[in-house]
């Protein structure tokens, strides 16, 4: 399996550095709440890992290692996992960690109101075998859940009780949308939605400091320009992205290093699959076209996606042919072609679908969310054009992004999606399962594809641990949605931070910035 290209400073012990320092650093997006349960996207749960804690995490080489856990194992013929606590954690306001803490939070996790309730659908249930024990009960065996809840993060049941938060409201929000008490390395100290939030260090963490960080500020800097003007005159030390077209300008310059690599997100566009007309235009109200796999292949070949490689990611992102990357656990090296860019066929597969003179459709698209986002959704547009098919595009913050795609209010999307297991399942479960609430799955499938194949391998896929059999079903899922083009995958978003040429720091194919490796020298 061909690995992530992943770039690396190496961090120091705290001890190396006698000095203690502030550290500020930018993105494009603001966490959209500090509650960990209330919204399952990668803004939040990225900079949360510096705030709260779960069960297991990821290392600097994306392994999983123990974090509120200190070791687990399987219980009895697949029955589940046993997961021994870690004894002596205090919460940022001094209350202590134990099982009850878990167990609150799983429930809190993984009820109707949590965004993140579909990371538990494998799961039966939650046992307290005793205050730093427990067991969770899977409904098969499940040999990757270990890997599944790396950003399961756990609340402090009294201080969410006692501050009416015991139940996430990512709409309205409540005391934990504005406040967070975790167990991590760094507490939240001051937060202004929109404008800044602040970190210290936890003095009570258990674990061994690798930064000497005093006080960390984010500011969230949506114009491209102005966060590299930030970061050239040292108003911040690190910012994230690197907008494409500077990282050569900024490389060069001997204050600042660029770190470069390849995230495990794949960029792709999303139909309306359920929606029996279109929504937008001057065509809204007739038929759907989308529900025809003719005319979602003809999107496929109608964008250039070599193009978009070439003029707006600089050669710096590599082109996808399924909803993980090469790169990923389960990846379908029988499914690697992706479509070939091809009008003239594009044209055919509309006319055959009974629209040989196209159609008109609304593109919604985040313009903060991925990197250079709208741009691309404006390449989109016109490669559409040039088949005979005309999209509206309506460009917006991710913060309105979210709640229009949760409400239907498309034709079709941009989305991207990194598989927080880094294996194949993730995006099956996540993304074409069929919609269902009550089995925790479907979750992010916005437009309600179906097959009922791929509902079918989905529990085996997660249960099987034969990696021959379980590769196999991942083919044959990878081809269905290939051959129904459920989602056209565009390509891999690269990774491009820069930070000024004093600090040290970590870079993860996730994207997540991990402040407790930070060193200001």
């Amino acid at each position: 399996m061909r690995q992530i290209g992943m770039a690396t400073a190496l961090c120091a012990l705290m001890g190396t550095h006698a000095v203690a320092e502030e550290f500020k650093w930018a993105g494009t997006t603001d966490p959209q709440t500090l509650d960990p349960h209330a919204v399952n996207s990668a803004p939040v749960l990225g900079f949360l890992n510096n705030v709260y804690e779960g069960l297991v995490r990821r290392g600097k080489d994306m392994t999983i290692e123990p974090a509120l856990a200190t070791s687990w194992e399987p219980i009895g013929e697949g029955e589940g996992w046993r997961f021994k606590l870690r004894e002596g954690v205090t919460f940022h306001d001094g209350a202590a960690f134990d099982a009850e803490d878990v167990q609150f939070s799983y429930e809190r996790a993984s009820g109707e109101a949590a965004d993140t309730r579909s990371w538990f659908s494998p799961v039966a249930s939650l046992e307290v075998v005793d205050p730093y024990t427990i067991d969770i009960k899977t409904n098969a065996p499940n040999p990757i859940f270990p890997d599944s809840i790396a950003n399961w993060m756990i609340v402090d049941k009294g201080w969410a009780e006692a501050n009416a938060a015991a139940t996430p409201n990512k709409e309205e929000g409540n005391f934990a949308t504005l406040n967070a008490n975790g167990t991590g390395a760094f507490k939240v100290t001051a937060r202004e939605p929109g404008l800044r939030t602040v970190l210290e260090p936890h003095d009570g963490w258990w674990g061994e400091a690798e930064h000497n960080i005093t006080r960390a500020e984010f500011t969230p800097i949506q114009n491209p320009a102005t966060a590299v003007a930030a970061l050239l005159s040292g108003d911040v030390d690190f910012i994230n992205p690197v907008p494409i077209q500077d990282a050569a300008r900024l490389a060069s310059n001997p204050d600042v290093n660029v770190i470069q690599g390849i995230e495990a997100r794949v960029i792709m566009l999303g139909f309306g699959h359920e929606a029996a007309e279109l929504k937008y235009t001057g065509d809204a109200g007739k038929p759907n076209p989308f529900q025809d796999a003719k005319v979602r292949q003809a999107v496929a070949h109608a964008v250039n996606v070599p193009a978009i490689l070439q003029t707006i990611m600089r050669g710096n992102a590599e082109p996808a042919s399924q909803l993980v990357s090469p790169a990923m656990r389960g990846y379908s090296e029988a499914n690697a072609a992706r479509p070939a860019y091809d009008v003239e066929a594009a044209k055919a597969l509309l006319a055959e679908a009974g629209y040989p003179d196209g159609f008109s459709f609304g593109l919604k698209c985040p313009n903060n969310r991925y990197l250079n986002d709208e741009a691309v959704c404006q390449g989109v547009v016109s490669m559409l054009a040039q088949a005979g098919i005309t999209a509206e595009l309506d460009a917006m913050p991710v913060q309105n992004y979210w709640p229009e795609l949760r409400e239907d209010n498309f034709d079709m999307y941009l989305l991207g999606w990194s598989p927080g297991t880094f294996d194949a399942e993730h995006p099956l479960r996540f993304l074409a399962s069929t919609p269902n609430a009550e089995k925790k799955l479907g979750s992010w499938n916005f437009g309600g594809y179906s097959n009922a194949r791929i509902d079918e391998m989905l529990p085996i896929i997660q249960s099987e641990i034969d990696d021959t059999k379980r590769q196999a079903m991942l083919d044959e899922a990878a081809e269905i949605l290939q051959d129904e083009m459920a989602y056209v995958p565009l390509y891999v978003q690269p990774l491009v931070w820069g930070v000024r040429s004093n600090v040290e720091m970590t870079q993860r194919p996730d994207n997540f910035f991990i402040l407790r490796w930070v060193t200001v020298n």
